[in-house]
């Protein structure tokens, strides 16, 4: 018979889990056991919390919840900030650990890798947190485990005492199926779109895996569609595509105008929508709003809500509605391209020159992910860019906002998507965050360039202390010498200043170099 380590590895198998990051340890040798005989590939990486942000670009790129095997203690509380960006941008992810043995736990004995309450410290963050207890609970764990990812998606954690984890469990029965709920009623929704003359879609991370029926809708209701920095890509190149940030202030006229909002999958965060703390967000209590959490329905007025699947509610509502004309004075792709041509002068010349770089990177490498950690290109990226491709733009800029996501997702979102350049975009003091993954993109022979922005320290920080009056201080952690750094981790190297025909050129001859490689961009 299996061990309940076996059983939960087979069980997640059975659920589509192909990739696991993690680092073993003698908590976790159970669920190490199983993995050589089954269908999991293991990557280690040199820190829990990089297996987390690895987990997170696997599932954002993937659509399939990403897995992390920790130890007790530290191994999960390592996990908790990854956890925290996941559950901030609604991406789902597994986290396996061990914990002590069920006798001991919060007994405060001093045994190895002991908290007072792990379970309790993991379910803060996590959507859903679940000791096993048997071999017969392994299954409902992880069916109750997987519905939590489910809909809007988070962070998911399931811990294992050591006594349990080597206890013989029976063959697991199938995974418990979905069931697809009845569609709300949507006669509201229709008549109010029905009656818009200005209508603005505005669209957020749930709708990115919607691109073809939010398109479909846009063109019939001839209604701009503003993209928020994890909706970018999905209507790449339209002329009703407003590929700019709700907090600038043309993008704000363009909503103001509006005579109907439709809200698609977008939780009004303010690093998406207030992202300079300055509020005079447009009403938006008459809006239509569609999201796949019904907590989320709840935190902002709206005149009609609806709970459910963004693609499926999209495509429902769009069977009722009559095509109107496009191209018209006036019309949809005008009131875009007007809030497109204020939006690019608003973000000012030193983030047009970033973007233009970014410009260079879609030229060079077409089709490419692009994921970002907090500098400043990205800044400028998520103010206002046009990327070419769904679920190929994200950062950690947005929301949890942590430090040193870039290296370790970029690796979990190429080993999500091989067949794709990834590029991952990074300061030098976000490096500095996660310089060992270095070496797990070499190990793991993913096809990766990690683009960094040396600005010589934490360059945006120092200004919002300039901004304020304050004296710059902290901000000027020496970098590494990258070509160094780049021989010592055997990958290739370039360096060039921040000129966007320069880096179209050296990226289009990265593309000839298989796996890892670096490119630094020194400024000033």
């Amino acid at each position: 018979m299996q061990t309940v380590g076996a059983a939960l590895v087979a069980g997640l198998e059975a659920r589509g889990v192909s990739v696991v990051f993690g680092i073993p340890g003698v908590h976790t040798v159970e669920l190490y056991r199983a993995l050589p005989g089954s269908g999991l590939r293991h990557v280690t990486v040199r820190h829990e919390q990089a297996a987390g942000f690895a987990a997170d670009g696997y599932a954002r790129v993937s659509g399939r919840p990403g897995l992390a095997f920790v130890i007790t203690g530290p191994g999960a509380t390592n996990m908790l900030t990854p956890m925290a960006q996941a559950r901030a941008d609604s991406v789902p992810m597994l986290v396996v650990s061990g914990v002590n043995p069920r006798a001991v736990q919060g007994r405060g004995l001093g045994h190895l890798h002991e908290l007072p309450d792990q379970l309790a410290t993991m379910a803060s963050v996590a959507l859903h947190a679940e000791e096993i207890a048997s071999g017969e609970t392994v299954g409902p764990a992880l069916d109750r485990a997987f519905a939590a990812m489910a809909g809007r998606g988070g962070p998911a954690h399931l811990q294992v005492p050591l006594d349990v984890m080597p206890a013989p469990a029976a063959a697991l029965p199938a995974p418990v199926p979905p069931v697809e709920p009845p569609l709300p009623d949507l006669s509201a929704a229709r008549e109010r779109l029905a009656a818009a003359r200005r209508p603005v879609i505005l669209a957020g991370g749930g709708a990115k895996r919607a691109g073809s029926a939010l398109t479909a809708l846009a063109e019939a209701l001839d209604a701009p569609v503003v993209m928020t920095a994890n909706a970018r890509g999905v209507m790449h190149g339209h002329p009703l595509g407003v590929p700019a940030s709700p907090s600038l202030t043309a993008v704000r006229a363009l909503i103001a105008d509006a005579d109907q909002v439709l809200a698609v999958g977008t939780e009004f965060g303010p690093t998406d929508y207030d992202m300079y703390v300055r509020g005079g967000l447009p009403d938006l209590s008459g809006m239509i709003r569609i999201d796949a959490d019904a907590d989320q329905l709840g935190r902002h007025p709206a005149a009609v809500a609806l709970k459910g699947d963004a693609g499926r509610l999209l495509a429902a509502l769009l069977d009722s509605v009559v095509a109107r004309e496009s191209g018209v004075e006036g019309g949809g792709a005008a009131r875009a391209g007007a809030a497109r041509a204020a939006a690019w002068e608003e973000i000012g010349e030193g983030y047009r020159a970033m973007v233009a770089m970014l410009d260079a990177l879609r030229g060079a490498l077409p089709g490419a992910i692009v994921v970002g950690d907090s500098t400043q290109p990205v800044y400028a990226g998520n103010l206002y860019y046009d990327h070419d491709r769904p679920c190929g733009w994200f950062n950690a800029a947005t929301g949890y906002g942590a430090l040193g996501y870039g290296a370790p997702a970029a690796i979990g979102a190429a080993l999500a998507a091989p067949e794709a350049p990834v590029v991952c975009l990074t300061g030098d003091g976000g490096l500095q965050f996660s310089l060992a993954e270095l070496m797990t993109a070499r190990d793991e022979g993913v096809d990766v360039t990690f683009l960094v922005w040396n600005n010589g320290g934490y360059r945006e920080i120092a200004e919002a202390m300039e901004g304020a009056g304050v004296e710059v201080l902290g901000c000027d952690p020496t970098p590494p010498g990258f070509a160094d750094l780049a021989r010592a981790c055997g990958l290739p190297y370039e360096r060039i200043a921040p000129d966007p025909e320069a880096l179209g050129d050296v990226l289009v001859r990265s593309r000839a170099i298989r796996g890892p490689k670096l490119v630094e961009v020194a400024v000033g």
